[in-house]
């Protein structure tokens, strides 16, 4: 099954953190199966990479490997979200819009959420979502 995964679920890779197993178990599903993605994945990607090479977590060269290696893998951008949905569950749950676009594709899609933002999972919760699970 597809798996929605924001970028806390696989940035650990990227900056070589101690525990990535659960970021491990993100890129192993998406290998097997396929990522479903809000456009904005990419571009807030690319950022949380940059702001880490800024504050010396990272070297610009490993954000490039790291990006190449994740282009490899099967994502599929969703780019129509449903706008109403997205701005009521931002509202509702006090997420921002960014956490609200992949809560409302992995609600519209019956995809399992990977993710480690807490107030996201609260939120998903709340709203029956399915969440990603090590080793499913």
């Amino acid at each position: 099954m597809a798996v929605v995964p924001d970028v806390s679920a696989i940035l650990a890779l990227a900056l070589d953190e101690k525990d990535a197993t659960f970021a491990d178990a993100v890129i192993e599903a998406i290998a097997r199966d396929e990522a479903i993605v809000p456009t904005l994945f990419w571009y807030e990607i690319r950022n949380v990479l940059v702001m880490a090479e800024r504050r010396k977590r990272i070297a610009a060269a490993r954000t490039t490997a790291f990006l190449s290696d994740l282009a490899l893998l099967p994502f599929a951008v969703d780019d129509l979200p449903r706008e109403a949905v997205v701005l009521d569950l931002a509202r509702r749950r006090s997420l921002t819009v960014y956490d609200a676009s992949y809560l409302e594709l992995a609600l519209r899609r019956e995809a399992p959420l990977a993710t480690l933002d807490q107030a996201l999972v609260a939120a998903a919760r709340k709203e029956g979502a399915t969440l990603f699970k090590r080793g499913k």
